[in-house]
């Protein structure tokens, strides 16, 4: 079947800029990467598809020979295979999102060279309300993990020492290449499982691994004014890298319920308040609560309508890592009575009498139809 164009994959014209290329590459790969759609093949096929065409027009000699001769100029050694045409440049596919945009964007994390004995790193998830998430909050989370192996002190070796030969197989790297036609496939030494070196006399209790698999409890403190899908990271709290590599990080994912009175809009608040016709008719004042626990009083005037809007400032969301608040909003619902008792009604159908000869009683109404009669009578 034949290759499908590489800007169409990245979604960009032939013309395209390398930062709008740049731009189009991470927003696809995101979407796509296999940690965000986990056992989806489509999706994985997708990932490889865009870092096979990012990885060649992100590159001016790479980008010239596609230009010129299209998917020929890499294959069978065409014009386009001497300018180092490899794949992904290294890149492996079992890395996070984080290790492979650091990679490619200079992040400078762990997985971006020598060997990769470091921890992994982990995800949790936290759920709290809305008032917690206004005043901050600390949770407890509980992660299965790999720790440290307490029968040889993390060195992986039965005798707590850490004697170690240089693994043969690449070379004290942690990491070896595969070349599979067009790509140059990078990932973890099978020999020495990215640690570089074999333990000469394995511990029995980790297998020479330097971790063994346990449950950690950590206590996430989770800041004032914290959003929906917010990512906190806790450094050195992944999992821990074999035979005393540096440890992974603990990515905690915070999710915010939908609360049953208030929406949220960044740092405002806003409130559905139903009313009374008569309360929007007559005016009043009604007491509404506020996020922070307190009540506030508003003053409805006489007239309200359906949609009007009023706003309390200061009395909004907290503003992360800030002491300003934003400003809470009012949002009026004036409601139709429903089920009337017979003097409800009579009264009822006393003031729509009265309001016919008062036709100013309902300017919105009343404009309305005029323009409805005018609109018959000009077709007539």
């Amino acid at each position: 079947m034949a290759k499908q164009d590489y800007y169409a994959i990245l979604g960009v014209e032939r013309g395209a800029s390398a930062e709008e290329m740049k731009k189009a590459y991470r927003k696809l790969a995101m979407q796509h990467h296999p940690d965000r759609n986990p056992g989806d093949s489509k999706a994985e096929a997708k990932f490889k598809e865009l870092n096979e065409a990012y990885d060649v027009l992100k590159d001016d000699q790479k980008r010239a020979a596609y230009d010129r001769f299209g998917h020929a100029a890499f294959e069978n050694g065409g014009p386009g295979a001497g300018a180092g045409a490899g794949g992904f440049g290294g890149f492996g596919f079992e890395g996070g999102l984080g290790d492979i945009f650091e990679q490619m964007f200079g992040g400078g994390g762990r997985s971006g060279g020598g060997h990769s004995g470091a921890g992994a790193d982990i995800r949790a998830q936290v759920d709290i309300d809305l008032a917690e998430a206004f005043s901050g909050t600390k949770k407890t989370v509980r992660v299965p993990t790999r720790m440290s192996c307490d029968a040889c002190a993390g060195t992986g070796s039965a005798d707590k020492a850490a004697g170690s030969d240089t693994c043969s197989t690449c070379g004290g790297l942690g990491r070896v290449r595969a070349q599979q036609g067009f790509f140059v496939v990078e990932r973890t030494c099978p020999s020495c499982g990215g640690a570089g070196r074999i333990v000469r006399n394995p511990c029995r209790v980790c297998a020479g691994n330097g971790t063994v698999p346990r449950e950690k409890t950590l206590s996430v403190q989770i800041p004032a004014g914290v959003e929906d899908g917010t990512r906190i990271r806790l450094s050195g709290e992944g999992e821990a890298g074999k035979r005393g590599a540096p440890a992974g990080d603990l990515y905690v994912h915070v999710a915010v319920r939908p609360h049953e009175i208030f929406q949220r809009d960044g740092a405002n608040i806003f409130c559905r308040v139903p009313l009374r016709m008569t309360q929007a008719a007559l005016g009043g004042e009604v007491e509404v609560p506020a996020i922070d626990g307190t009540a506030a009083k508003v003053k409805i005037p006489p007239g309200t309508q359906t949609g009007d809007q009023f706003r309390l400032r200061g009395k909004g969301f907290s503003v992360l890592r800030s002491a300003q608040r934003g400003d809470m909003y009012i949002q009026v619902a004036v409601e139709t009575p429903q089920n009337l008792t017979r003097r409800q009604r009579e009264l009822l159908e006393e003031f729509e009498a009265e309001a016919k000869s008062h036709a100013a009683g309902s300017p919105e109404h009343d404009g309305f139809f005029a323009k409805v009669k005018e609109f018959f009578e000009g077709r007539g």
